[in-house]
């Protein structure tokens, strides 16, 4: 079980792992939101690696060796720890079903193959303002381990190892605050909430509520419920 000794277990903000059908055309940003994965508890830690290619070509002509010739940078990735128990509802499917959320992760989605264009989901993973861990990704690996069974034989309690690799966005204006790229992220509707509204608290343009419409697949944009999860595309890919 998670050890809460670094305060990780008590956050009041919650880790999620927002779930996106990929994109329709070519573009970066993920499609509509099929589901967010809710931790039962936060990661106690994670690991993030990023690694830039360099090019040595050895010469006699140069005793200590030729200047390396640099070639481009990785993408991010990020191996994460995933512990879910409800072994105090001993008959539920919980655990089941969120294990099977991420083992999904890494299946074709039919919507994707009537497209023609087969693909997993992308993920975006969230933590509050920990902005060096957000980014679009795909989900390479899932490993579960289940270590404790119900009454029934569902598993109660498990422990998953995921691992993300980024899906690189196009490069664009920073964030003048962190010298990181404007990330996407997820809002949830609540009452007063409109498209129009949305684009221009996120963009500072009213208009750019179809690319919120487009990136949620909405066809109806006066029909907004409260409690809807919505991507928020990032600034630098909606023109003003």
């Amino acid at each position: 079980m998670p050890k809460s000794s670094n305060g990780a277990g008590k956050s009041l903000v919650r880790a999620t792992l927002a779930i996106h059908e990929p994109p329709a055309g070519t573009g970066t940003t993920p499609g509509a939101l099929r589901k967010t994965l809710r931790f039962d508890f936060n990661p106690a830690q994670l690991s993030l690696s990023r690694s830039a290619q360099w090019k040595v070509t050895p010469t006699a002509a140069r005793r200590d060796g030729p200047k390396p010739e640099f070639m481009g940078v990785e993408p991010r990735s990020m191996n994460l720890e995933i512990f879910l128990d409800s072994s105090d509802r001993p008959t539920s499917d919980t655990v089941l079903k969120k294990v099977e959320s991420l083992m999904s992760c890494c299946r074709v989605t039919a919507k994707s193959l009537a497209t023609k264009r087969p693909s997993p989901p992308w993920v975006v993973f969230q933590w509050g303002s920990f902005s060096t861990a957000r980014f679009t990704a795909y989900v390479s690996s899932v490993e579960a381990s289940y270590t404790l069974f119900g009454t029934t034989g569902v598993p109660i309690r498990a422990t998953c190892q995921v691992r993300l690799q980024e899906i690189p966005r196009k490069t664009g204006r920073q964030n003048p605050t962190s010298g990181a790229l404007t990330a996407q992220r997820v809002h949830q509707v609540v009452a007063g909430d409109s498209l129009p509204s949305l684009a221009w608290r996120e963009y500072g343009n009213a208009n750019a509520w179809r690319v919120i419409a487009e990136a949620n697949g909405i066809d109806n944009p006066a029909h907004l419920p409260t409690g809807t999860e919505l991507v928020l595309p990032a600034a630098e890919e909606v023109r003003h």
